[in-house]
């Protein structure tokens, strides 16, 4: 292409030589001019530089505005026809054998209305010049009357544009014809040897010309493609990053595909539709007012040919509607008015081969979108359905780690559960082995007790037959009467001992009982009845004011009822302990009080013991839970209350027990039991 502007560069040179030796033959020797005829050697020197400075003008334009070619035309039109004296002349561009004007001088109105009306034309109505075309040489008509009999096309130009004889020079690149110079005149006559060659290099600017302008106009086109492809290139890495900085935050990365699509395929608007369960719905708009939008949210997107969106979906492939009024099959109306759209482009977003969505492309007016665009809108829902499948997979990844993780938990709380369970079992053996071991002996205290008590009066009965003295007499009676009491003492205590020891092999003989429903109220009602009249045998002065606050919501509740009640006694037992301290302290106007508290909490159910007594400090409420722990006076304590208790709710029930206190003011435990439990027995059932 280079190689072809450098040839015509020299073919116009040697031209220029040419003119200059005529002009020097002109002037003759030693600058002397030589009588030529009428017009002398000092007129032509004069036509020589006036040719001279015009094909310089040509050139500086040619090289100066190369995309400005149609004012290069005009000077190249008007120069050749001033300079070979010309009626008018004119510059034609062909194009796939079709004749264009690119200038021409203008002669009258009548004249100049003729390119317009006649042009473009193809070459094939012009014999005379479609022959200049083929053998790429000039054509020169003496008289157009008679040359052009058998040409009614051209004769017609000859008559209305005022012209008798012409002459065309072909516009040359590379040996092919590509344009003709036509300069006219109005008399019959023939044109000079000097005037074809100036027309020829005219010609030959023209030619250059055209090649300027059409690498320019390459060019430009590759720096336009190349700043759109920078362009498209700059908004894609934008995408990634959105893309890259919410991966999992799907709305922000759909909006930003579909906004940045929607501006590089220059449309005006833009919607994205997704799959979710078995329906399809617009995820994600742009440029769409609310109303279409609110329009579109109450209207589900059905997969028929009536719209865009529902065409790709069907089709699995691009739908591509340059003008939806002139669709027969598109009849979303309603869509079309709130959306004021007339161009839509439908791009399946595909996965394994499935459209799980649409990206849809509006433009308001009807113009149809290019196929670079198209592409480029592929290439976003491609990214789309990507972005789409991560969330997907991370979802369901997220999804199954938590139930491995929830199973994880319930088989670690199963397995504590049967470790705590174990542990109770054993502990119910050893305390059966104690309670067997205390018995015995206990049976023979309360039996020799009781026979000590009948051998008293059968001691009375023979003493009264007895000869004593008064004051020996009464002495005896007083010491078999105290003796007697001491017995009955002796049998009372060993019958409530007795009782100690049978509730111990009961219970260590049924183990944690049966996990069962049990209602929570009676549980709790039962253990403050328990607690307080035991303490109450104890202890006949003891008093504490009891209230209750138990919700009928609460309701029933999978426990070991049997380790449940343990608990309560003990919290209770602990609290009735903490409230009459004050008391016990010589405070004898403190009202020692408890109370107990149940609620409803859904799937679980809460119960609260408070008692108003001298409180736990901080130091010593991050230990109560801990083994052997106990800060009661030797002899009133072993220190497995607690740490028994936070086995069974915790371990056992899969619960939670927590303690809040101020010392000197109040302690409040608070247990949180599962309504339904997924303990596992031995045997493998699942209770």
């Amino acid at each position: 292409m280079g190689q072809d502007k450098k040839s015509l560069g020299k073919n116009v040179k040697a031209r220029h030589r040419e003119v200059a030796s005529k002009v020097r033959h002109a002037q003759g020797p030693k600058g002397k001019s030589r009588k030529t005829g009428a017009a002398g050697p000092a007129g032509k020197l004069k036509d020589a530089l006036q040719r001279e400075a015009a094909i310089a003008e040509i050139l500086r334009m040619v090289a100066s505005s190369p995309s400005n070619i149609g004012a290069v035309f005009e000077a190249i039109a008007a120069r050749s026809n001033k300079l070979v004296n010309g009626h008018s002349t004119s510059v034609y561009r062909l194009d796939k054998d079709v004749l264009h004007v690119a200038a021409f001088t203008s002669r009258n109105e009548i004249g100049d209305a003729v390119p317009a009306e006649l042009f473009p034309r193809p070459v094939k109505d012009f014999p005379g010049l479609d022959k200049l075309i083929r053998e790429a040489l000039p054509v020169q008509i003496e008289d157009t009357e008679v040359r052009l009999a058998d040409e009614p096309a051209f004769l017609e130009i000859s008559r209305r544009r005022g012209f008798r004889s012409l002459v065309c020079v072909p516009l040359l690149h590379n040996s092919t014809t590509i344009g003709v110079i036509s300069v006219t005149r109005a008399k019959v006559g023939s044109f000079s040897d000097d005037h074809l060659r100036l027309l020829q290099i005219f010609a030959d600017q023209a030619a250059i010309a055209i090649e300027n302008e059409r690498l320019s106009r390459e060019a430009q086109k590759r720096t336009d493609d190349l700043a759109e492809s920078l362009r498209h290139q700059t908004a894609t890495a934008e995408v990634l990053k959105v893309i890259s900085r919410a991966t999992f935050d799907l709305p922000i990365v759909l909006h930003a595909l579909i906004e940045t699509a929607a501006q590089l395929c220059e449309a005006d608007k833009g919607t994205i539709t997704r799959q979710k369960g078995g329906t399809f719905y617009r995820a994600e708009s742009y440029g769409l007012s609310e109303r279409f939008t609110n329009f579109v949210r109450a209207v589900p997107v059905v997969v028929d040919r009536h719209t865009a969106t529902g065409r790709a979906l069907l089709e699995g492939s691009v739908v591509h509607i340059p003008d939806v009024e002139t669709d027969r099959d598109f009849i979303f109306s309603e869509g079309q008015r709130l959306g004021d759209f007339r161009s839509l482009l439908g791009v399946p977003m595909l996965r394994q081969g499935l459209p799980i969505g649409v990206i849809t492309l509006i433009r308001t007016e009807p113009r149809a979108f290019t196929d670079k665009q198209i592409e480029l809108a592929i290439t976003f829902a491609d990214q789309a359905a990507i972005a789409i499948q991560n969330v997907t997979l991370f979802e369901e990844v997220q999804t199954r780690t938590r139930e491995l993780s929830k199973s994880l938990d319930d088989l670690r709380t199963a397995q504590n559960r049967l470790i705590q369970t174990e542990k109770l079992a054993s502990l119910g053996q050893l305390t059966a082995g104690i309670a067997h071991e205390i018995k015995n002996p206990l049976n023979f205290v309360n039996n020799f007790s009781a026979l000590s008590a009948e051998l008293t009066d059968e001691l009375n009965v023979v003493l009264a037959s007895a000869t004593l003295t008064g004051k020996i007499c009464e002495e005896v009676e007083e010491l078999t009467g105290l003796l007697k009491d001491n017995m009955q003492k002796v049998v009372l205590h060993g019958k409530r001992a007795d009782s100690i020891v049978k509730n111990m092999l009961l219970h260590s003989r049924e183990g944690s009982g049966d996990h069962r429903p049990a209602d929570v109220n009676a549980l709790v009602e039962e253990s403050l009845n328990l607690a307080y009249h035991g303490a109450r045998a104890e202890k006949p002065q003891f008093n504490v004011k009891l209230t209750r606050h138990l919700d009928p919501a609460a309701g029933m509740i999978e426990v070991f009822p049997q380790e449940i009640t343990r608990v309560l006694l003990n919290l209770i037992s602990n609290s009735f302990y903490a409230a009459t301290r004050p008391k016990n302290e010589n405070d004898m106007d403190f009202e020692s009080m408890l109370s107990a508290t149940t609620r409803d909490r859904g799937e679980h159910v809460e119960i609260r013991i408070r008692d108003n007594g001298i409180g736990i400090p901080p130091e010593v409420k991050e230990k109560i839970f801990n083994p052997f722990f106990t800060t009661k006076p030797a002899g009133e304590g072993t220190g497995l209350g607690l740490s028994m208790s936070h086995d069974i709710i915790v371990k056992q029930h899969g619960g939670t027990i927590d303690v809040e206190s101020s010392p000197g003011e109040f302690t409040e435990f608070t247990i949180l039991l599962p309504r339904k439990s997924n303990f596992s027995d031995k045997s493998g059932g699942q209770l």
